[in-house]
C-alpha cells in the first residue's frame, strides 16, 4: 500500500504543493498588513505620551473630550489593520484544515477500497496522513509567521543603514586648546539642507564676522535663522560652501572638539533630573567658588542661598519645580561656567517675562563683553545696541549691516521690522 520510499516522498512533495500555494496567496498580505499595523500603532503611544506630559493645559483649556476622541479614532484606525490581519490568518487557516481534511479522506477511502489491506495497515495509513497533514500544516504557519514577523527586523535594519554623525573625535586634526582665541566666524557660499532629497534652507551664505562682535540674526519665520546656528554645531552637515572659525574650518574638526568649544544659550531651558550643582557643572570641573560666582552673576545667588539644601537642590525632572524664568537663569549661569569665544542665543528669552529679558541681557552684556555673539531675536529692542544685524529671508542674506545704518534706509527690511514693533 505505501510501495517505494521514493514513491512514498513524492506523494508528500505534491501534497505540499497547494499548501504552497495558499502560502504564496497569504504571506504578502499578511506582511503588508502587519507593516501598516504597526505603523498605525505607534501615533497611539505618540499621542498618549503628549496627552500624559500636557496634562494639565488639556485640563485648563477642557479640551479632554477631543483628545479623548483623537485617541479612539487612532484606535479604531488601528484595529481595523490588526483585525485585518486576524482575518487573513484565519483565511489561511480555513483553507489549510480542508486541504487536510481532504488528505485524510482520500487516505480512509484508497485504505477501505483497495482490497487486502488489513485493519492494522489502514489505521497505520490513516495516521501517516494525518502526520503528513499536521507536519505540512505546521511548516506553512510557522514560515508564514516567520516571514509575516520579520517586519520587525526590517525597521530594525533601517535603523542600522541610517547614515550616523561624524566622528566624535579626529585625532589627527584636533584644535589647540585656546582654540577660539578670537572669534572670528566666516560663512563662505555656505548651503545647507536638514535632509537629502529636501530643498536648501541656508542658500549661499556669505559674511563675515569678526571676533567680538554682537550680530543679531533676524527674520520671518522659515527664513533660516535657527538653521544657521544649528550649523554651527553641525547638526546638519553642509551641503556645499563651509564655515570658518579662526582660520579653522569645522567641518575639519571630530563633533566633540567643535561643540566643546561653543556656546549656545537655547529658548527652552534644558534641565536634567539631579542637583542644582549637578545641572550647573555636569562634568564637575569647576570648584564651588567658581559656581557661586556664576550663580551671581546670573542673579540667582540670593535663591539658590535660601534653599534648604543650597546647591544640592534636587531640580526633579526637567526642572519641574522651578519656574520657567529660573531655569532660564540656571541655563544662563551653565553658559557663564563654560564662556567660550563664541555664544549663540536662539531666541535666549522669548519665553521670559519682561524683568527676567533685561537682566539676562544686561548680564550677556556684562559678562560677555569681547566675545562673539550671535544671537537669534525674538525682541527687536534687545538688539538694537549690538554691531551688526543679518535679516535672512528664504535661506538667503537679504541685509547685513549696522542698525544705525540700516535704520537710515526706510527701503530696508529690518526698518520696516522695527517700525512694525514700534521702534522708529
Amino acid at each position: 500500500m505505501f510501495g517505494h520510499p521514493i514513491a512514498c516522498a513524492l506523494r508528500v512533495v505534491l501534497m505540499y504543493v497547494p499548501f504552497r500555494v495558499f502560502q504564496r496567496f497569504y504571506i504578502p498580505t499578511s506582511r503588508q498588513l502587519k507593516r501598516i499595523e504597526s505603523t498605525t500603532r505607534s501615533p497611539i503611544y505618540s499621542h498618549f505620551g503628549e496627552s500624559i506630559a500636557g496634562a494639565s493645559s488639556i485640563r485648563g483649556y477642557r479640551v479632554e473630550q477631543r483628545f479623548m476622541y483623537e485617541s479612539k479614532e487612532k484606535v479604531d484606525k488601528n484595529m481595523v489593520f490588526y483585525f485585518a490581519g486576524i482575518a487573513s490568518n484565519r483565511w489561511l487557516g480555513f483553507r489549510l484544515e480542508v486541504l487536510g481534511n481532504l488528505i485524510v479522506l482520500a487516505a480512509a477511502i484508497f485504505a477501505v477500497v483497495k482490497d487486502g489491506n488489513t485493519g492494522g495497515l489502514v489505521g497505520l495509513s490513516i495516521s501517516y496522513a494525518l502526520q503528513v497533514t499536521g507536519a505540512l500544516n505546521f511548516l506553512v504557519r510557522n514560515t508564514s509567521d516567520v516571514e509575516t514577523n520579520v517586519v520587525s527586523v526590517e525597521r530594525v535594519r533601517e535603523y542600522t543603514e541610517e547614515p550616523t554623525e561624524a566622528e566624535w573625535v579626529l585625532h589627527f586634526k584636533r584644535p589647540s586648546s585656546d582654540w577660539p582665541d578670537q572669534g572670528n566666524v566666516r560663512f563662505n557660499n555656505y548651503s545647507t539642507r536638514y535632509r537629502d532629497g529636501l530643498d536648501l534652507v541656508l542658500r549661499g551664505i556669505s559674511c563675515d564676522i569678526r571676533g567680538g562682535e554682537r550680530v543679531g540674526i533676524v527674520g520671518r519665520t522659515g527664513a533660516g535663522k535657527s538653521s544657521l546656528t544649528v550649523a554651527l554645531f553641525r547638526l546638519i552637515e553642509a551641503a556645499g560652501g563651509n564655515i570658518v572659525i579662526d582660520g579653522q574650518r569645522i567641518s575639519d574638526l571630530g563633533l566633540h572638539d567643535l561643540r566643546s568649544k561653543l556656546t549656545i544659550l537655547p529658548q527652552d531651558p534644558v534641565l536634567f533630573s539631579g542637583t542644582l550643582r549637578m545641572n550647573l557643572d555636569p562634568f564637575d570641573q569647576y570648584t564651588d567658588n567658581q559656581v557661586w560666582v556664576a550663580l551671581e552673576h546670573s542673579h540667582l545667588k540670593a535663591f539658590v542661598t535660601g534653599l534648604p539644601d543650597g546647591l544640592e537642590h534636587e531640580c526633579g525632572e526637567g526642572g519641574q519645580n522651578l519656574s520657567v524664568g529660573q531655569r532660564q537663569l540656571v541655563c544662563l549661569a551653565r553658559t557663564l561656567l563654560r564662556k567660550t569665544k563664541v555664544l549663540i542665543l536662539d531666541e535666549a528669552t522669548a519665553a521670559v517675562d519682561m524683568e527676567t529679558d533685561d537682566l539676562i541681557q544686561n548680564t550677556i552684556r556684562e559678562e560677555f563683553r569681547g566675545c562673539t555673539i550671535l544671537t537669534i531675536a525674538h525682541r527687536l529692542n534687545t538688539i538694537m545696541d549690538y554691531d551688526k544685524i543679518l535679516v535672512l529671508d528664504q535661506g538667503l542674506i537679504k541685509e547685513f549691516d549696522s542698525p544705525e545704518n540700516l535704520l537710515a534706509d526706510t527701503t530696508t527690511v529690518f526698518y520696516g521690522m522695527a517700525r512694525a514693533a514700534n521702534l522708529v
